[in-house]
């Protein structure tokens, strides 16, 4: 008998597994059938939110790795000065001295701070180790000037990407969420379709009987994924 698509599916498989059945309908003959050609009407509609959906999610996950990216390398410039100050040679460590002054105004600790407050003090330690008499000692450690362009990089990364979070989630006040469209979309295969396809098939295998199949195939397949990934464990994930 055909399946369900499990219900803790994530939102991506989901909308690949329904985006694919509705592939297979449009392929058959059954635009006939008033039920199935209103339920895919409805199936379309929501996977047309859904993607826009999944879209501010993925903005989402982004902004989270462009954050630990520009995270890594404010760590990096950290612990670079910080071996700087036990250089045998004076010279490095008076201009790691210098510099470490200007960081510790800063601290590693603004990597637990908010986006925002984050940004904003990066910014303003890059403008400080940008200013002319730090120059010399950034040029006397090695590989320091360079890892300073590497935390502008990260900063400007991820700035960019919050401006696309930012576009992305302004639309949620009108829209539903990822989720709330996940349960409308299970609601329509599992409860209509699946439950529809399962009477069909008994009564007119003929007819419905390759794309009762097809469908059980697609469904199968994502679960098969669902199940294989229960049985390791691994952070949640909602997209």
């Amino acid at each position: 008998m055909i399946e369900k698509l499990i219900y803790n599916s994530r939102t991506t498989e989901v909308d690949a597994a329904t985006t694919r059945m509705v592939g297979a309908y449009e392929k058959t003959s059954l635009n006939s059938d008033v039920f199935l050609a209103e339920l895919f009407i409805q199936i379309k509609a929501v996977l047309a939110f859904f993607a826009a959906a999944i879209k501010r999610m993925k903005a989402e996950s982004n902004l989270e790795e462009k954050d630990e990216v520009r995270d890594d390398a404010l760590r990096g410039l950290y612990y670079m000065l910080l071996g700087y100050l036990h250089n045998p040679a004076q010279a490095i460590r008076e201009a790691a001295q210098k510099l470490e002054k200007v960081f510790g105004h800063y601290g590693i600790s603004i990597t637990g701070e908010s986006y925002a407050t984050e940004s904003s003090l990066i910014n303003s330690m890059l403008e400080d180790l940008a200013k002319p008499k730090l120059q010399d000692a950034i040029a006397i450690l090695p590989g320091c000037a360079e890892q300073i362009a590497a935390l502008q990089t990260a900063q400007d990364d991820f700035e960019a990407a919050r401006i696309t979070y930012e576009e992305e989630k302004a639309s949620e006040s009108t829209e539903k969420n990822a989720t709330e469209l996940k349960k409308e979309v299970l609601i329509l295969v599992n409860d209509k379709l699946v439950v529809y396809l399962r009477a069909m098939v008994q009564v007119d295998d003929a007819t419905y009987g390759k794309f009762t199949r097809t469908v059980g195939e697609i469904i199968a397949d994502s679960n098969e994924v669902v199940k294989r990934r229960r049985a390791k464990p691994e952070p949640e994930e909602t997209i």
